[in-house]
């Protein structure tokens, strides 16, 4: 098993081809991640269908519980937030520009635009890491621990990694421990910790319904809800980032 010949290893290190076909992005928390831990992420990685399938996928699409529906483009980082009541916030997430559509009229005070915005990077960083999670593994500021093999809920053996934050995103407290099947290394479970020193998580949901999207894999079922409408594209309409008309995206190729 790959984590149990790392472990053996008596420098501690990363074997160096597997750093290279999935290098952790700058910022990753190497110093303090456990050795076995971070071969397992790349595990992931792999079966999800590999880095290079995942930094080629440009666009993607999902209804987020029913609450709104995103598009985004991981190359530009622009995102397009659809709400039921008919609002519309076109933001980058890059350099928080954009536009919002609101109230039927579009939001022009600088103040009440700028929050608006804001709010639309923190909808996109809660709703993408319910559908990506699994490739961010080794994202800016993560610590992963090796927790040993326990079962799922569901009754199967898995790696748990805990991952933890460090002054990234909008809560910096979380916690998560990421359940990793041991046959097939697709994360099957999550549990979510608001604060990372709590004893219990405050919710343990399955990932599963795995379906291929273009040339990477993606899950929709988290227990009780699914995630819904998933898509990916190669290309899309300049308009579904700058217009606030409706783009039927069902209706356009996808990967």
């Amino acid at each position: 098993m790959a984590c149990q010949s790392s472990q053996d290893q008596s420098d501690g290190t990363i074997d160096q081809s597997e750093e290279e076909n999935n290098p952790a992005a700058n910022g990753f928390d190497l110093e303090n991640s456990d050795v076995a831990a971070i071969e397992i992420a790349d595990l992931v990685m792999e079966a999800m269908g590999g880095r290079s399938a995942w930094d080629h996928t440009r666009y993607l699409a999902w209804d987020f519980f029913g609450a709104r529906k995103l598009v985004w483009d991981k190359l530009t980082g622009n995102v397009r937030v659809d709400f039921p009541d008919s609002s519309v916030c076109l933001v980058n997430i890059s350099d928080g520009t954009g536009k919002v559509y609101k109230d039927g009229e579009e939001v022009t005070n600088p103040d009440s635009l700028a929050k608006e915005l804001e709010k639309g990077k923190r909808i996109w960083i809660n709703d993408s890491y319910w559908l990506v999670m699994p490739f961010k593994l080794k994202d800016s500021g993560v610590t992963l621990k090796h927790f040993g093999t326990l079962e799922t809920l569901e009754g199967t053996p898995s790696h748990v990694l805990e991952l933890t934050f460090k002054k990234v995103g909008v809560t910096p407290k979380n916690k998560y421990l990421i359940y990793v099947d041991t046959t097939t290394n697709l994360v099957n479970q999550w549990a979510y910790y608001r604060e990372s020193d709590q004893d219990s998580a405050n919710f343990t949901l399955p990932w599963s319904a795995y379906e291929q999207y273009g040339d990477i894999l993606l899950s929709e079922f988290r227990g009780e809800r699914s995630l819904s409408d998933v898509m990916v594209f190669d290309t899309l309409p300049a308009e579904v980032f700058t217009s606030f008309k409706a783009v039927d995206l069902s209706i356009l190729t996808t990967q």
